[in-house]
């Protein structure tokens, strides 16, 4: 909307005078052309490496600016970020970085590179998205397959919401990486899973196994996951993704596959 674009042209006209400010990139609903009357405008500040250090020192990564009052309740939500943030972005970012990125528009630049690398983040190849799956249906299997019946035999109220959590966080995603689509965050789980396109049954067996939470619930899920996207993934080649993904973690330098 026009007010909000008035808005990000005061703040670019007001950081750009800096020269530690290598960029202002526009996110969010303004970006995606889905903003209300009083969105307010998501920016990422891209400054130099020597700016980031010092911001990253005071521990200052975030904060909200007002340019003026250029509409009711308007404001700038700054995230910061230098070049070397976003390259780290682009070849390992998770999900909600990365999505953060899909329709991102560069409104101010000092450097030719910026551009390419905020395409870049959002970006993931075919082999990538395969591998997402595979993790994911592995993230299933356990969940619903191993935990959510080992909380019923033992009366585990906690472990109970735990896998029943995880196992229908594993179905969507796959289901997600199954249609190239980025998770921005849990919040979104429940309205995405209804838009990307599913077999017949799916978000049902979905719904009841996040509410009945039992392994019967749980087993006629991961029987759609599995018919759908599992291309014979056995539970033993499950078992070696799942330890790869989680307990491996730390010694691979990657993120357990829920934090994709």
């Amino acid at each position: 909307m026009e007010h909000q674009e008035r808005a990000l042209d005061a703040y670019v006209a007001q950081v750009s005078t800096d020269e530690d400010v290598l960029g202002v990139v526009l996110v969010g609903s303004v970006a995606h052309g889905t903003e209300r009357e009083g969105s307010d405008v998501d920016v990422y500040l891209v400054v130099t490496e020597e700016a980031f250090a010092r911001a990253a020192a005071d521990d200052r990564w975030a904060w909200i600016d007002r340019v003026g009052v250029d509409y009711p309740g308007s404001y700038i939500d700054v995230k910061l970020a230098d070049l070397d943030y976003l390259r780290a972005a682009a070849e390992r970012g998770d999900d909600p970085t990365r999505a953060s990125f899909v329709d991102a528009r560069v409104a101010f630049s000092r450097t030719e590179e910026l551009a390419g690398l905020v395409a870049a983040i959002s970006a993931l190849g075919d082999e990538v998205w395969a591998e997402r799956v595979r993790s994911h249906i592995a993230q299933a299997h356990l969940y619903g397959g191993y935990f959510l019946r080992q909380a019923e035999e033992r009366g585990d109220p906690f472990l109970l919401q735990h896998a029943t959590t995880h196992l229908t966080l594993a179905a969507a995603r796959a289901a997600l990486a199954a249609s190239r689509r980025l998770m921005p965050g849990p919040k979104y789980i429940h309205a995405l899973v209804r838009e990307v396109p599913t077999p017949a049954g799916f978000v049902e067996a979905w719904d009841r196994a996040l509410t009945e939470q039992c392994t019967a619930a749980g087993d006629a899920l991961i029987g759609q996951l599995d018919q759908w996207l599992g291309a014979g993934q056995t539970r033993d080649e499950s078992l070696s993704v799942f330890i790869r993904d989680n307990e491996l973690a730390w010694l691979r330098g990657t993120i357990p596959a829920e934090f994709f």
